[in-house]
This record gives structure tokens, C-alpha cells and sequence, in this order.
């Protein structure tokens, strides 16, 4: 094997030992710091807000409940509107309600309503999602006033 050739394989084990070193260290760094929660801009129809005191237009029928409280953790006091529209939580920029909660999944849980009751099923959090002391494991009806605990966060369905 001619010496250029040995040189050129030389430099690219150590190009390939380099990427793999600096590829740890983001590794390692991203496990240290954490995920970084971004503010997203909501367009106004979706902004959270308090809790209206007539029903909106698309509010679900009968005594199905209208909102989605948090009562523990650091989102406390938000409340969202519900209408037909599935409520995703977790982690992830691209949820309707974005916890700021090391102990929640990316994509944790998910709140739906089918015929006229709301359905919580957990998304295959690391985690678990629990109604009241119960860990979700298939979806579930959900009775308003039921805590439900993602993390430290503890959410609830009102009236």
C-alpha cells in the first residue's frame, strides 16, 4: 500500500473518531440541559384562555364537559375551551397544551370526544397517565372532576 493512501486512510479514522466524539458530547449535553420549551404563536381562536360563561358554538352537547383546567403543576390556572377538536399533551411544540414537565413525554397524552363523552388514552408515555390513582392503559371515559396526572401536572374536565 503506497504511503498517500495510508496517510488518507489515517485522516479519515480520525475524521469518523471526531464525529463520533463531538455526537456524544451534543448527546450528553442535550441529557444535561434538557429540552428547551418553545412559545409558539396560537392564532386567536385557539389562544388558552379563562373559561367563558356562555358555551361556544361548537361546545360539546349534552353535560359533556366544556373545559380542561390545570389544578397542580406549573401551568396552574390555565384553562382551555373545549369543542370537538382532540386536546394533545405533552412536550412537543406541536401539542394544544405544552407542559413544561420533565416527567412528561413528547406526545403524552391525548383527550377526544367520542359520542358525546371524553376519552383519555395515554400515547405510550415513559411515564404513565393516571385517572386518579388508576394508570391509563387503554383509552378511558372520564367523568368531569377526575384528576388526571400527567407528571407533575394534574389536569382536570369541568363543566
Amino acid at each position: 500500500m503506497s504511503e498517500l493512501t495510508l496517510t488518507l486512510l489515517r485522516l479519515g479514522f480520525l475524521a469518523l473518531l471526531w464525529i463520533l466524539v463531538l455526537s456524544v458530547v451534543a448527546v450528553l449535553r442535550r441529557d444535561l440541559f434538557g429540552t428547551q420549551v418553545t412559545r409558539r404563536k396560537t392564532p386567536e381562536a385557539s389562544v388558552l384562555r379563562p373559561a367563558r360563561r356562555r358555551p361556544p358554538a361548537s361546545a360539546p352537547p349534552g353535560n359533556a364537559a366544556r373545559t380542561l383546567v390545570v389544578t397542580e403543576g406549573s401551568l396552574r390556572g390555565t384553562t382551555i375551551s373545549l369543542g370537538q377538536a382532540p386536546i394533545l399533551i405533552g412536550r412537543a411544540p406541536e401539542c394544544t397544551l405544552v407542559l413544561d414537565d420533565d416527567y412528561a413525554s413528547g406526545r403524552h397524552a391525548r383527550f377526544s370526544l367520542q359520542a358525546g363523552v371524553w376519552m383519555l388514552e395515554d400515547l405510550g408515555s415513559t411515564n404513565g397517565t393516571f385517572l386518579g390513582r388508576t394508570r391509563v392503559e387503554n383509552p378511558t371515559a372520564i367523568e368531569p372532576g377526575t384528576p388526571v396526572r400527567i407528571g407533575r401536572t394534574v389536569l382536570e374536565l369541568r363543566r
